[in-house]
């Protein structure tokens, strides 16, 4: 075999280890999205105020997701890693210190959030009437103290994800979406709950996925084999190592999350049809960015993995992730160039409204042809431990996304899609250099020795 063809070979393997990986991924966040799609639909019989309450508190909880994400995304890499070691008692200590970490964030919040509900509501509500005040502090008083089972679900989905296995987590949102469905208009209007029944119905849902869940972790062989095995360390030292490894890509996340939060600001300052056009057309381009996040996951899984097993392969994992999410990319730079005014109607937008969305939409193509570069690459430095200097690219990025827009807001929507191109250009760039500073020459000796055996 010559060295060419065992090289396409190895890439070839790597993109489907990461298409096995990723599309139960995909298809879990789409399940996130869906749950809250459910609500909205029946909230949406009880009055706008009902509507607005129930939209502001559930970007809270995306927000809140950040904090949780240390403990989900920290586990999933040292388990990944343990078990690609074949280390049981590494991966005993990798999950005991998600669980320590998730019991050290989750009173702050469930707890003080309740108690904080309130003026919680009053901050993100700004000047709302009574009213609307009252059916979030209402929504909060269940949805808060019920992170506690949204965080718990998250780290179960990490420990599950870091032994290999991504349909589990699929399967659990999957019935989680099920039973909100069924719970959904029975609470809301059934039991005259409102918005109270909207959080309990999302609560339990989660709830009897948490409780499958929790089983599966007996079930797994891998955890199996670990809870026999004695764990690496003490409680507090997997505790940090848990926190140092999640904590860059939770502050990845969270900024990604409070720029686009800034970025509504500044459409608006355009008009109120661009900002009712822009969050619509946001929506539907979730549906391809989750699927760059898929892969984000799955390279993150199968870099870790191979790490444990002593195979530094993170730039032909990365070359492989780049090529697959670049395909997804295209892909759905084309659809919505396409089909950008069917995608408005079809979420009723019609008018100036419909106009700007499809505009917007149909100006997206390099912005997202440069993200998914950016989200893959950023699996591989997940899994391999370089995720600190990828936040640092990430918080700068976001910090000249913000100036840039304010510029151009001047030429409408596409000035806005224009100024979060250059933006995630310069991100790209920045992590493209890193990733090709993995080819070492410790790297090249290694794969001369796989070819070698290859062959």
């Amino acid at each position: 075999m010559s060295v060419v063809s065992a090289i396409s070979v190895g890439s070839v393997s790597h993109r489907r280890r990461l298409v096995s990986l990723a599309y139960p991924v995909y298809f879990e966040l789409l399940a996130g999205v869906a749950a809250g799609v459910i609500n909205m639909v029946w909230v949406a019989r009880l009055g706008g105020d009902s509507v607005a309450a129930v939209a502001v508190a559930t970007n809270v909880e995306n927000l809140l997701l950040g904090l949780i994400l240390m403990a989900g995304t920290g586990t999933t890499v040292l388990v990944a890693r343990a078990r690609g070691a074949e280390d049981p008692g590494g991966i005993r200590a990798a999950v005991r210190g998600g669980w320590a970490l998730w019991a050290l964030i989750t009173p702050v919040v469930a707890v003080g959030g309740y108690l904080c509900r309130e003026p919680l509501a009053r901050l993100v509500l700004g000047g709302a009437d009574a009213r609307v005040l009252a059916l979030a502090c209402g929504y909060f008083a269940i949805a808060l103290p019920g992170t506690a089972v949204f965080f718990a679900t998250n780290v179960v989905d990490g420990i599950l994800k870091g032994t290999g296995d991504t349909r589990t987590p699929m399967r659990l949102a999957f019935l989680a979406n099920a039973l909100i469905l069924v719970l959904d208009p029975l609470l809301i209007l059934g039991c005259g709950l409102g918005v109270r029944g909207a959080a309990l119905a999302t609560v339990t849902g989660r709830a009897a996925a948490l409780a499958v869940g929790l089983r599966a972790l007996r079930r797994d062989p891998h955890l199996r084999a670990a809870r026999r095995a004695a764990a690496r360390g003490s409680r507090a030292a997997a505790l940090r190592r848990t926190f140092a490894t999640g904590l860059p890509m939770s502050l990845d996340f969270v900024v990604r999350m409070a720029g686009a939060l800034a970025l509504v600001a500044v459409v608006a300052r355009i008009g109120v049809g661009e900002v009712a056009a822009y969050g619509i057309a946001t929506k539907a381009m979730y549906t391809a960015t989750m699927a760059f996040y898929a892969v984000r996951q799955a390279a993150s899984l199968h870099t870790a993995h191979l790490l444990g097993a002593g195979r530094d392969e993170r730039f032909a994992v990365g070359r492989a992730a780049v090529l697959l999410s670049g395909g997804l990319g295209l892909t759905a730079a084309l659809l919505l160039l396409v089909t950008a005014p069917w995608i408005m109607a079809a979420f009723g937008a019609t008018g100036q409204v419909a106009a700007a969305g499809a505009l917007y939409l149909r100006c997206l193509g390099p912005y997202l042809v440069l993200l998914c570069v950016v989200i893959a690459l950023g699996g591989v430095f997940q899994g391999g431990g370089g995720s600190p200097a990828l936040a640092g690219i990430t918080a700068s990025g976001v910090a000249l996304q913000l100036p840039l827009a304010l510029g151009l807001s001047g030429l409408g929507l596409p000035g806005i899609c224009l100024a979060m191109a250059l933006s995630m250009g310069l991100q790209c760039a920045a992590v493209v250099r890193m990733h090709r500073r993995l080819r070492t020459a410790g790297q090249r000796t290694s794969t001369e020795k796989t070819l070698a055996r290859t062959c």
